[in-house]
C-alpha cells in the first residue's frame, strides 16, 4: 500500500509540528504495515532531517511542489497505467491560511481521491485514524495510543451527503447503525438528517427522540453550523459523502467546513468517500468486537 504525502510548511518547520506529531505516534504502525510514503520535496526533507523514519526504504522522495511533485501525486492517485505508478490515497496536512492549499493541484488531489474512492487525509487525527484502521485490517493488535480516537461515547459525529449520495448515506447508516449509534451525539444537515431520523425510527429508535440532531440544509447554512461545532471541539468526526461531479451553489460553505476541519489538526477526523467509511466501520468492529 502506498500513500502520497505532503505537508504545508506550518506542519513541518518546528520540532512539534503536525507532521512530526503524526510520525512519532504512527512510525511503528507505518513500519509494521510496510506503508509506502511518497513524499513531496520539502516534506521528505523535513522527515529525513528528524531521523524519525531513518533507514525506511518505502519512504520515497518526489520533486518540490513548485517542480511538479504535488501534480505527480495527483496523477498517481488516478493511476499511470503501464508504468506501475499507483497511489492508494494521500495525506496532505493543510494550513488553511496558506494560499497553496487552494492551488489547482491541491484541490485536484482531494477531488481525485474522492472520485476514485481513496482516502484523503488532511489532519493528524485523520492520518492517525487511518493507520490504526489499516493495522486492525492487517490483523495487528489495537494500538492503545489510538484509544482517544475511539472514545465514541464522548464524541459527536456529523453525517453529511450531497444530493446524489443521500441514498448511499442512508444505506451506509442502515448497514452500520450499531457502530454509528455508539457516538454520544450525531448531527446532520437538512434533508440528510430528516431521512436518517426516519430510518432510525423505522429501526425502533424511540419516536420521541432524534437519532441525529438536524441542522439547516447545506445551502441555508448547515455546513457552517457544523463547522462551528468542529472549531469549538464539539464535533470530532465528520463523514461527508461528497459529489465531485457537480457545481454547488454553496461551495463556499463546503470549503468553510473543510477549513474548519483542517484548523483542528489533532482533533478532527474527516472521511469523504463511502468506501473509506465502510472500511472504517469494519475496523471499529475489529477493535471492539461485540461492543
Amino acid at each position: 500500500m502506498r500513500l502520497g504525502l505532503a505537508a504545508n510548511r506550518l506542519h513541518h518547520h518546528t520540532p512539534d509540528a503536525a507532521l512530526f506529531t503524526w510520525l512519532r505516534a504512527c512510525a511503528p504502525g507505518i513500519r509494521a504495515l510496510g506503508l509506502g510514503l511518497h513524499a513531496v520535496g520539502r516534506t521528505h526533507d523535513a522527515i529525513a532531517a528528524t531521523g524519525l523514519l531513518a533507514g525506511y526504504a518505502p519512504l520515497k522522495r518526489y520533486p518540490y511542489g513548485r517542480d511538479g511533485g504535488l501534480m505527480q501525486l495527483v496523477a498517481e492517485v488516478v493511476g499511470m497505467e503501464g508504468e506501475g505508478r499507483q497511489l492508494d490515497g494521500a495525506i496532505y496536512l493543510i494550513d488553511p491560511v496558506d494560499p497553496s492549499s487552494i492551488f489547482p493541484e491541491a484541490l485536484a488531489l482531494k477531488r481525485q481521491c474522492v472520485i476514485h474512492g481513496k482516502p484523503f487525509l488532511s489532519t493528524v487525527a485523520s492520518a492517525r485514524d487511518w493507520i490504526e484502521m489499516e493495522r486492525l485490517h492487517a490483523g495487528l493488535a489495537p494500538d492503545p495510543g489510538a484509544d482517544d480516537l475511539h472514545a465514541y461515547g464522548a464524541q459527536t459525529l456529523a453525517l453529511i451527503a450531497h444530493d446524489a449520495l443521500k441514498a448511499e448515506m442512508l444505506a451506509f447508516a442502515d448497514r452500520h447503525f450499531d457502530v454509528l449509534s455508539r457516538f454520544a451525539r450525531r448531527v446532520a444537515t437538512g434533508t440528510t438528517g430528516q431521512r436518517l431520523n426516519e430510518l432510525a425510527w423505522g429501526r425502533g429508535w424511540p419516536p420521541d427522540r432524534y437519532w441525529v440532531q438536524p441542522f439547516h440544509s447545506g445551502p441555508l447554512g448547515g455546513d457552517a453550523q457544523i463547522a462551528d461545532l468542529v472549531l469549538q471541539r464539539r464535533c470530532q468526526r465528520v463523514i461527508f459523502f461528497e459529489d465531485p461531479h457537480v457545481a454547488r451553489q454553496h461551495e463556499a460553505d463546503i470549503q468553510l467546513l473543510e477549513r474548519a476541519v483542517a484548523s483542528r489538526q489533532h482533533d478532527a477526523v474527516c472521511t469523504t468517500t463511502p468506501a473509506v467509511a465502510q472500511r472504517w466501520c469494519a475496523a471499529v468492529r475489529l477493535r471492539t468486537p461485540g461492543a
